[in-house]
């Protein structure tokens, strides 16, 4: 055997035996009134190494790399991301002794430069977010690389059968709950690879599950969902790290996914404030939108008589956001106003139903 295969079988030993070593992430219980007979979930995936649901993406999106033979001892990975994504594959090129290269817009906060940097990546500049995907490409063509390409390949790294993927996981936590087939999986699309997971995973266990994907302002995904129009653009970026794309990603499955709605940026924001003083738990605006969407989903099965669990997820940890999500002054400088979206949630927390109809 060569030394580049043997190099291949290490690299793949190590990403193995890194998810060995980490416990399965947890699944919190929000608290609703046991009366409702519906019980909410929170799927933690910031308890990751890295922090954030990516981390299980990066892992992935590393092995297909290696087992289709683009990822070689001296291969220098691309990737174009700024955020929890670029983080986590730094941390594992890091793992494998490869050097790691992210395509970042010049806007990029400090706090998220340095954390790609702490695990030995490099942050590439440029002036306009549009001009990411190409310059990764001519970077990964230039040094013979590869480029990573989240955004493509989201949705075919994941084994959505099994193998310990995000879906898996939930169902093998519930089999206990006292509804232990969730009628509802709620989810944001970035990538759109975790809903096409859950989407494969529930068809493929022929369960009943439903799954809901939130999106925030100024996205494209919930258009092209409605709409049936996969080229559906805004043009505008997301105020959500980590969801939200003016553009539909190669990875998004619209066939999988039942139900779709926009929430707004103030909502998802007054959601994870809500979250932190009801339960402790500090999330970033990602979480904040799923979680405004659950909401709604629990009302909308009160409504109808419906019993059952709900499950989303908490995607990255708040400690990331202090400077923004969670700073008063950064809020009024951009115009939000969170108090009509806490009003809402208060109610619905207190009654079961949903104002806004």
């Amino acid at each position: 055997m060569s030394r580049h295969d043997e190099w291949v079988r290490e690299a793949i030993r190590r990403l193995e035996a890194d998810a060995n070593r980490s416990a399965d992430t947890h699944l919190h219980v929000f608290p609703l009134p046991e009366d409702w007979g519906i019980d909410l979930y929170l799927k933690d995936e910031s308890v990751h190494p890295t922090g954030s649901l990516k981390h299980r993406l990066a892992r992935s999106l590393l092995l297909y790399g290696l087992v289709n033979g683009q990822i070689g001892p001296d291969t220098v990975l691309i990737e174009a991301s700024s955020g929890s994504t670029a983080v986590s594959e730094a941390y594992f090129a890091r793992m494998l002794g490869l050097r790691f290269v992210t395509v970042v817009p010049r806007t990029t906060s400090p706090e998220k430069i340095e954390l790609i940097e702490f695990y030995g990546g490099r942050c590439h500049f440029v002036d306009r977010p549009p001009d990411m995907y190409t310059e990764a490409e001519r970077l990964a063509a230039e040094c013979n690389g590869h480029f990573l390409d989240q955004f493509t390949y989201a949705e075919r790294a994941t084994d959505w059968r099994g193998n310990n993927n995000i879906a898996e996981s939930v169902f093998t936590q519930m089999r206990s709950e006292r509804h232990p087939v969730p009628a509802w999986i709620v989810v944001g699309a970035g990538t759109g690879g975790t809903s096409a997971t859950f989407g494969r995973y529930v068809r493929y266990r022929r369960h009943r599950t439903r799954i809901a994907v939130v999106d925030p302002e100024n996205s494209s995904f919930y258009g092209a969902w409605r709409t049936g129009a996969l080229d559906y653009t805004t043009g505008m970026p997301s105020r959500i790290e980590g969801i939200g794309r003016p553009r539909v990603e190669p990875s998004f499955v619209p066939g999988v996914i039942d139900e779709m709605f926009q929430v707004p940026d103030a909502a998802s924001l007054a959601a994870i404030r809500l979250l932190r003083e009801r339960t402790g738990h500090w999330a970033g605006g990602s979480t904040g939108t799923n979680l405004y969407g659950a909401f709604r989903l629990v009302a909308r099965m009160r409504a109808t008589g419906e019993t059952g669990s709900v499950v989303t997820l908490v995607c990255d940890g708040g400690e990331r956001y202090a400077h923004t999500y969670y700073d008063d002054g950064w809020i009024a400088e951009r115009g939000l106003n969170l108090a009509p979206y806490r009003a809402v949630m208060e109610e619905f927390l207190a009654t079961g139903d949903w104002p806004e109809g």
